[in-house]
């Protein structure tokens, strides 16, 4: 196709494309209104909700956990009655006439391809809904090749879709969605268990769509940097939208300043600003605290010196649209009432003081020389060799299904090394697999609960399954606020609460080891800060040995170790830190540009600067040269027209040096 942007592939073949650029809105809700339940047991779902999504729109559903954002998503797709209000889709109602939508959009439900088909290949899937949509056979061999080259899974199409990784579900799943080429799209969090690198795909598959096709794009998500490059979103909180508008500005709603910390003890500077009243919020990020303050910058410097805290550095930083999220709720204070600073120091016990130490040094807790995993041919681990501390929190980040889950998997004892051994506290996990199980916790990647039991009822069958007696259940609910959900039961619990129930479920006999495999997958901004709370509470004061794994790079930045891994292999373990030194003399320093035409400046700059990435709403180039690269970008935007243009020199974040290790190490394995 002529005239389109660099690095863009030409367009997928779809009908409809009608005109570009009309205002006209394709989505219309009006005064929405959804409950469950009869009588005294009630929930408000969704309160007289309003939004429109005009055509070529990608608008975005932000909100916490059990805000109602996918029911709105399910009502416009046609799959679930509404109470009261309007609705339509392209002009259909679709309270009167949901099935007449069914055939118009492109819905992605929530969770890990919960759409898909276990028992089919992943090209069988691709056909099954082929034949659904009734797509054409030339229309759906383009549409097939160009979404199975852009989500990089055209070596798997003969894997059955039970044995594909999180990630690669979700992939699947887009592809399912998108074989038709809808003119709307509902995505009801489609990049969840999704990588960096695969995440970046997708929206240029959504960008692609959206610039060229006019597609309209509603979605909801819990990355904070996608919230940034939509259109517009809406911030939901207990079914009622409460603010809308651009990202930007909802960003003018955060007031005082924005500082990041490096103090010594980090811990007690932590619970120091925690309990001041002049802090607004506070969250660890590695070596850093970042905080946002209602006073001065000097008074904050003072405060801590004047308690005896060390300060290294102190330095302002530009707030992200999480903070928006954070602040805008108005949620701040609910998370706070269960921060380290305030929780009773017993309250999240652990079994600590019988922690073996024959065949080990004292200090490592986890040992794993040269393991091996293999299924059939294919080899998920590759001679890994791991050394993980007590007390330390190591975080395990790669793709998907490069083989973080197997690892976990072997280290709890669940799966036997091909090669190699595995020691966890002292114990062997082939020939001691029992001794490892009251040793460890492990909260699988999918949610592992009972869904038709209440959370008490979990709970007491844990207990059970770990031969633990007359538990006092409350010491284990209540920090983690699951007090007052005891009889819920577990799957009508928010996605937040579920984790945390798994959490619960994963500590009831006090495991000096935990291994979390993304535990806060799909969870909102504000319960992945009190999520982390806890664990860097049972890290720092119980002295808890966990092991995680995440996609979510700014979660990275808690972690005291990284490790990355790739096609099986662990390509690199250190600190956060010197991870981003490596990466930045192998591929450069990082310049971001900040526009308000940044779609159509990403479009202009892949020109000149193919490695250019669109992270939220800014431009990240990795270049050898600042100055002179800051000065090329600068005049090139200006001449095109774009002229509110601002380039400074950024730190590398840990999504830019993830991404740069699993290319290098990809070309290193060509």
């Amino acid at each position: 196709m002529q005239g389109a942007p660099p690095n863009i592939p030409s367009p997928l073949v779809g009908e409809g494309q009608g005109e570009r650029g009309s205002l006209s809105p394709v989505i219309k809700v009006e005064n929405l209104c959804k409950h469950y339940g009869r009588r005294k047991r009630v929930v408000e779902a969704i309160c007289d909700v309003s939004f429109t999504v005009n055509r070529g729109e990608i608008f975005g559903l932000i909100g916490p956990d059990g805000a109602g954002k996918t029911s709105i998503i399910q009502i416009l797709a046609g799959v679930l009655s509404a109470g009261e209000g309007k609705a339509s889709v392209a002009g259909i109602d679709v309270i009167k006439n949901p099935e007449a939508v069914k055939g118009i959009v492109g819905y992605m439900p929530q969770g890990l391809g919960l759409n898909l088909y276990d028992n089919l290949s992943m090209a069988e899937n691709i056909a099954f809904f082929r034949d659904l949509r009734q797509v054409p056979a030339d229309v759906y061999e383009r549409n097939r090749k160009e979404l199975l080259d852009m989500t990089r899974l055209t070596p798997f199409l003969g894997r059955q879709a039970r044995h594909l990784s999180g990630g690669m579900r979700q992939k699947l799943t887009l592809i399912c969605t998108l074989i038709h080429l809808p003119d709307v799209l509902l995505l009801d969090e489609p990049a969840t268990g999704v990588d960096p690198i695969s995440r970046q795909d997708f929206w240029k598959i959504i960008h692609r769509l959206v610039q060229e096709r006019q597609v309209t794009v509603l979605l909801t998500t819990s990355y904070m940097d996608e919230a940034e490059r939509c259109h517009r979103v809406a911030l939901l909180h207990e079914g009622r939208i409460i603010d809308q508008g651009t990202p930007d500005f909802l960003k003018t709603r955060l007031t005082g300043q924005f500082l990041k910390v490096t103090a010594q003890p980090q811990y007690e500077a932590l619970k120091l600003l925690r309990s001041w009243e002049d802090v607004e919020s506070s969250e660890v990020f590695g070596g850093e605290i970042r905080v946002r303050i209602r006073t001065k910058k000097e008074d904050l410097i003072s405060y801590l010196t004047e308690k005896g805290i060390g300060l290294d550095s102190i330095a302002s930083y530009e707030a992200g649209f999480e903070d928006v999220f954070v602040k805008v709720l108005g949620r701040q204070s609910s998370v706070n009432s269960h921060r380290l600073g305030n929780k009773p120091q017993s309250a999240l016990k652990t079994a600590d003081s019988a922690l073996p130490t024959a065949d080990s040094s004292e200090n490592i807790l986890i040992q794993c020389n040269s393991v091996t995993r293999r299924f059939d041919t294919f080899v998920a681990v590759d001679r890994v060799d791991l050394s993980v501390m007590k007390g330390e929190v190591f975080g395990l980040l790669g793709p998907n299904g490069a083989g973080k889950t197997t690892l976990i998997k072997m280290m709890c004892g669940l799966l036997e090394p091909s090669e190699g051994s595995i020691k966890v506290a002292g114990f062997d996990v082939l020939k001691q697999r029992r001794q490892v199980w009251t040793y460890v916790g492990y909260m699988s990647q999918r949610f592992s609960l009972y869904r038709d039991l209440t959370v008490m009822e979990n709970l007491r069958l844990y207990a059970g399954l770990y031969g633990v007696k007359n538990k006092d259940f409350k010491k284990t609910i209540e920090p983690l606020e699951l007090s007052g959900m005891e009889d819920r039961l577990a799957r009508d619990l928010p996605l937040g609460m579920r984790q945390r129930l798994a959490l619960a479920c994963a500590l009831l006999h006090e495991p000096p080891v935990l291994f979390l495999d993304e535990p806060t997958s799909g969870v909102d901004p504000v319960a992945r800060r009190a999520f982390w709370d806890i664990i860097y509470t049972l890290s720092r004061e119980s002295r808890v040995t966990i092991i995680i794994s995440t996609h979510y790079m700014d979660e990275a930045e808690h972690c005291d170790r990284l490790g990355l891994m790739h096609q099986g292999r662990l390509i690199a373990a250190d600190i956060p830190l010197n991870l981003k030194s490596t990466s930045e003399k192998r591929s450069g320093s990082l310049i971001a540009i900040r526009t308000s035409d940044f779609r159509r400046a990403f479009d202009l700059i892949t020109g000149p600067f193919p490695q250019a990435l669109l992270y939220g709403s800014h431009i990240h180039i990795r270049t050898f040269n600042p100055e002179s690269d800051k000065a090329r970008a600068l005049d090139f935007l200006r001449d095109a027209g774009i002229t509110d243009v601002e380039i400074s020199l950024q730190p590398l974040s840990m999504e830019e040096t993830f991404t740069d290790y699993i290319r290098s190490s990809e070309e290193t394995n060509a």
